[in-house]
Parts: C-alpha cells; sequence; structure tokens
C-alpha cells in the first residue's frame, strides 16, 4: 500500500468540492419533478425531515469515516471500512463504494456530454423559433432513437470529448484539478441559477392560459401541504431524493474527506456543504424549470408532462419565448449550469477509483485516471447504443438508487454499532468548529438506521401502484417496479427472443448481468489488494 501525499489546498476548495460533488443535475431536474408528482408543497415537509433525521447524520458519519481512513493511509473505501473492524466481510461492502460511483459515471457522464451540446447549440442559436414538438424532435434525433441499434455519431463524439475533460482534470489530483474546477464551476453555477431564478420570478403572468404564470408554479412547490404527512408514498419519494441530492451513500465524501487532515473540522465543513447543497435545490432549482414552465404552458399542463426531459425537449422552447437575445443567453445560462453542475459531480464519482488502484496498487495518478477513462468509456456504450431499450434506466436503477440504500445502510451499522457510538461521537467532534447538538448520537445510532432501512424494504417490497393504504390493510401485491419485481420481470414477457428478434428484456437483462460482472471483478480486485497487503506485513 503507497502513503498518498495528496491533499486539499484550501478550506473554501474543499468545501466547493463537497457542495459541487452533492450539487448535480438532479438538484435541478430530479427534485422539481419529484415535487411535481408528489403534490408540490406536500413535498417539501418530508424532504426537510429526511435531511434532518438522514441526510445530515450521513453527512457526518461519510465525513468521519473518510477522515479517520485517511488518517491510517486508507482513500478508499473498502479499507476505509476494513480498518473500523476486524471483520474482513466489511471491506466487500466498500466494493459499492468504488461500483456506485463507476456505474453512475458511465451514464451520468453521457447526460453530461447533452448539456455540453446544448451549451453549444443555444450560443449558436440552434432552438430559435422551433416550436414545442421540434425541439423535442432534435433530441430525439441527437441521440438516434429510432428503434433500431444505432450508432448516434455526434452523441458519442460528445460523450467522449467530455469523458476526455472529466479524465484530463482528475489526472492533475486534488488541488491541481479537482478543486480549481470547483473554484470555478460553483460560483458560475450559482450565477447561472440566479439569473435564471430572477427571469422566472418576474415574469409573473404571461397571459398564454387562464393560469399561465410562474408565481403559480412556485406556490405550488413552495406552499406547504400538511396532509402529506400521512402519505409513506411522499416520505419514500423524499426520503430518496435526499440520496440523490447529497451523494450520500456513493463513497465519493468519505474518498473526499480521506485527504482531510487529522485536525482538520468534518462538522462546520459538513454542515456547511450540506445546506450550500440544500439552497441550490430548494431555492435554485425549485425556481426554474417548474415555473417557467407553468408560466408558458400552464400548471395542468406540467402536472401532465412533467419529466426528466423536460430539460432538453422543453426548455429551449420556454426560453425562445422571451425573443430570440433573451432566449440564447438563458439557453447558456442554463445548459452552462447543468454542465457545471455534472462535471463537480462526475469528478467526485472518480475519485474512489484513483484512490484505490492508486494506494493498492501503486499506480500513478495518469494511469489511474486514464484506466478509468477507458473503463467508463466501455461500460458507457451499451447506454448509448441501445439507450431506446431501457439500459440507461436499468444503470440508473441499480447503481443510481438501489446501491446508495445499501451501502449507506451498511454505513451507518457499521459507523454506530459496530465501530462503536460513542468512538463515532468522539469522530465527528474531534477539531469541530461547531458543537454538534447531542442528540444527533440517538439519531444516528438509532433513528438514521431505521430510516434507512424502512426505505430499503418498501423498495424491496413496493406494493402495486404504490397503493400503501391496501397494502397496510393485508392487500399486498408486488408492483412492478419493486426491487423484487424488477428482478422477476413481474407483470411482463421476460422472453428474449419473440419472432426471431431481440426484445427490450434481453437487453434489460444483459446490462444487470454487466454490472453484475463489474462489481464481481471490483470484488475480485480487493481480494487481491488485501493480499498484497498481507504480503507486505509478513515482509
Amino acid at each position: 500500500m503507497s502513503k498518498s501525499t495528496e491533499s486539499w489546498g484550501s478550506r473554501v476548495g474543499l468545501i466547493l468540492a463537497m457542495a459541487g460533488n452533492a450539487v448535480g443535475l438532479g438538484n435541478f431536474l430530479r427534485f422539481p419533478v419529484k415535487a411535481v408528482e408528489n403534490g408540490g408543497g406536500a413535498f417539501i415537509i418530508p424532504y426537510i425531515i429526511s435531511f434532518l433525521l438522514m441526510g445530515i447524520p450521513l453527512l457526518w458519519v461519510e465525513w468521519s469515516m473518510g477522515r479517520y481512513g485517511g488518517s491510517k493511509g486508507d482513500h478508499s473505501t473498502p479499507f476505509i471500512l476494513d480498518n473500523m473492524t476486524k471483520k474482513s466481510l466489511w471491506k466487500y461492502f466498500g466494493v459499492f463504494g468504488i461500483f456506485t460511483n463507476i456505474g453512475v459515471m458511465s451514464y451520468y457522464t453521457y447526460i453530461e456530454s447533452w448539456t455540453l451540446t446544448y451549451t453549444i447549440k443555444s450560443l449558436k442559436g440552434d432552438f430559435l423559433g422551433m416550436d414545442i414538438a421540434k425541439v423535442g424532435q432534435v433530441f430525439d434525433q441527437y441521440v438516434d432513437i429510432s428503434g433500431g441499434v444505432n450508432i448516434p455519431i455526434i452523441a458519442l463524439l460528445a460523450f467522449t470529448v467530455t469523458l476526455v475533460i472529466n479524465i484530463y482534470i482528475l489526472s492533475k489530483g486534488l488541488s491541481g484539478g479537482i478543486e480549481k474546477v470547483a473554484k470555478i464551476a460553483m460560483p458560475m453555477l450559482i450565477a447561472f441559477g440566479a439569473f435564471l431564478a430572477f427571469m422566472a420570478f418576474t415574469m409573473g403572468d404571461t397571459g398564454k392560459c387562464t393560469d399561465c404564470n410562474s408565481h403559480i408554479g412556485m406556490d405550488f412547490l413552495w406552499s406547504p401541504q400538511y396532509d402529506s404527512l400521512w402519505n409513506p408514498k411522499v416520505w419514500l419519494e423524499a426520503a430518496g431524493q435526499i440520496f440523490f441530492t447529497l451523494s450520500v451513500g456513493m463513497g465519493t465524501i468519505v474518498c473526499y474527506s480521506s485527504y482531510v487532515k487529522k485536525r482538520d473540522d468534518i462538522a462546520l465543513n459538513a454542515m456547511s456543504a450540506g445546506w450550500m447543497n440544500g439552497f441550490v435545490e430548494i431555492v435554485l432549482g425549485a425556481s426554474v424549470v417548474i415555473p417557467i414552465a407553468v408560466g408558458f404552458l400552464g400548471l395542468d399542463w406540467v402536472k401532465e408532462n412533467a419529466g426528466f426531459m423536460m430539460a432538453f425537449k422543453t426548455m429551449p422552447y420556454l426560453f425562445d419565448q422571451w425573443g430570440h437575445v433573451i432566449s440564447v443567453i438563458a439557453g447558456v445560462a442554463w445548459f452552462g449550469l447543468l454542465f457545471f453542475a455534472g462535471i463537480t459531480s462526475s469528478l467526485a464519482m472518480g475519485t474512489p477509483w484513483m484512490g484505490f488502484v492508486q494506494d493498492e496498487f501503486d499506480w500513478s495518478r495518469n494511469k489511474a485516471s486514464w484506466t478509468l477513462g477507458v473503463f467508463i468509456f466501455l461500460l458507457a456504450l451499451p447506454t448509448i447504443f441501445f439507450f431506446e431499450y431501457g439500459v440507461f434506466d436499468e444503470y440508473d436503477y441499480w447503481t443510481g438508487t438501489v446501491s446508495l440504500v445499501v451501502f449507506a445502510l451498511a454505513e451507518v451499522i457499521l459507523f454506530a454499532w459496530v465501530f462503536g457510538m460513542d468512538k463515532g461521537w468522539d469522530e465527528i467532534n474531534y477539531g469541530a468548529d461547531i458543537k454538534v447538538p447531542k442528540i444527533y448520537k440517538f439519531i444516528i445510532k438509532w433513528v438514521t438506521p431505521l430510516f434507512i432501512l424502512v426505505i430499503f424494504l418498501a423498495s424491496l417490497f413496493t406494493p402495486k401502484d404504490n397503493d400503501w393504504n391496501a397494502a397496510i390493510n393485508g392487500e399486498w401485491v408486488l408492483d412492478k417496479s419493486s426491487i423484487i419485481g424488477k428482478i422477476l420481470h413481474i407483470g411482463e414477457d421476460a422472453s428474449w427472443l419473440i419472432d426471431g428478434s431481440l426484445t427490450t428484456i434481453f437487453y434489460v437483462d444483459m446490462s444487470r448481468l454487466l454490472l453484475l460482472g463489474t462489481f464481481i471483478g471490483l470484488a475480485l480486485m480487493v481480494k487481491h489488494a488485501s493480499k498484497l497487503r498481507k504480503q507486505k506485513l509478513n515482509k
């Protein structure tokens, strides 16, 4: 095992990098859509409570685990976890901290490349004068959705360029690469977001329809509705969003904080990064897509059509309603914002692999980064070529959803129950610049793991149509969206061939096997690294 000499250049750089890791595409695309799908303001209270009872505790847990592991010379989740217990099994839970990031980065960087392409398209004025249907067609043609096995040349080229940018920055290290980007990207992201939020707030009633008023959209998202407190589905969606928005359960925070000095504060740093992410999501994220869409298309249209693809299929059309000049400025601001949000997150996703191979196999920074680039490129190809067959969604579900919950549950159990809550609490407070409320000692040990366990079990056994009332009353039928439902293809024909043609299920199952093979491969690398450690100790 080599001893890394890398470290963060400044506290501001660390906080911005950590915030950049958390602030991603989900803040501007996933959060507002989830809010609309779950009743707007009905989403806010469960979201905030989930943030306080699960998000903040997990931030402290992951920052503490990372700094503790870094003090022992470890910068990868398998051996950080291994160092906290005498049971060797735990390091294999740490594989999730590498696997999740590689899986997510492979499709996330593809989305990131869309934002780079659309920034250029907006600057060129490519969307000027297009109706909403034409804007949607432009995207479909870009990713080459035509019902066959396609090679979208432009999208593939843009992805390659975006990936190379990421890998080049990673090759420059923490302070020389990631930190420098964060210091530029985060202020630019907030500035672009503030501009678009200002435009949304000032547009008001556009007269396009009876309820075409951006203020109606904001009121819908921000006015609390207390009846949501009794809806299990809203709670699950809100808690799930916390995983996405804070990047907890991924291993990136653990890896980043492993480069923090032993006496450096983590309590206030974790809070600062977490609340900065919350500000960007709730204040800026909720002030752009939905209010602007309501302003020109009405609340009913938004409720029926809200989705991730609004960013690319709807927003260019909406910006054009402001006139050509503002349309270009708003388009560059919007897609530039998304690109900065994307790249600060994808850079974080690359660091667990970097720390692992540099520490355990003595790889140079260049070798570690460019090997990662090849790995990500190959793993991403199925999401690009078979986008319309659901491969993209499978990657997102298994690596960007299920893996996060599993790893977060393992982390908090290890920290509070195996490592020990007393030792864990001392680690959180060591060198702290704030006094952490003592109630959080109880929350981390009992409330947070129970919270995550409920989320996992509810995802495992989701009732049909998310009808929790029927399930509670004893009518529990598994929904096809549940983890078990997806594995067993409940409600679907699981045939790989129909009339001599490969089915969507075939591509879905192949993508799952590819991800499983990736996890097993990483686990074998961890096993080999463990053997190398023992050999070095015995010399």
